[in-house]
């Protein structure tokens, strides 16, 4: 299962992101994930939840996944359609002249940190 060694990534990317940015805490990880990335959804949560207890960096953190449709090209029609239903064949005229679009991104697009708290020692100005 990769789905653990993915997850060490992220979190060592988040703990690069932290320390650039002075955070101490994540309550919550976005990921964009393609359909055909090769990472499946449900292991990937179970990993986290794992290997967050670990970290206090996201310890209780929540990781969020957001799809993203699987969608081809194909040169010979000009026209796009689902990767996965349809494989490498266009549906639309049989081609195999065709190429993936989009489908395959895994991006940490949002990290969500907490407010910081009033200290107490507001100037008011």
């Amino acid at each position: 299962m990769h789905e653990l060694g993915v997850v060490f990534h992220i979190i060592d990317d988040l703990e690069k992101v932290a320390a650039d940015n002075a955070v101490t805490r994540i309550n919550r990880v976005t990921l964009a994930l393609g359909e055909v990335s090769t990472v499946i959804p449900h292991y990937l949560t179970d990993c986290w939840k794992w290997a967050s207890e670990k970290n206090d960096l996201v310890r209780g953190a929540e990781l969020v996944i957001e799809p993203i449709q699987a969608v081809s090209w194909c040169d010979d029609c000009k026209k796009q359609y689902g990767t996965v239903e349809h494989g490498r064949t266009c549906p639309y005229c049989g081609g195999g002249n065709t190429w993936l679009v989009q489908g395959n991104e895994f991006i940490i697009k949002e990290i969500e940190v907490p407010e910081e708290e009033d200290d107490g020692q507001s100037t008011g100005h």
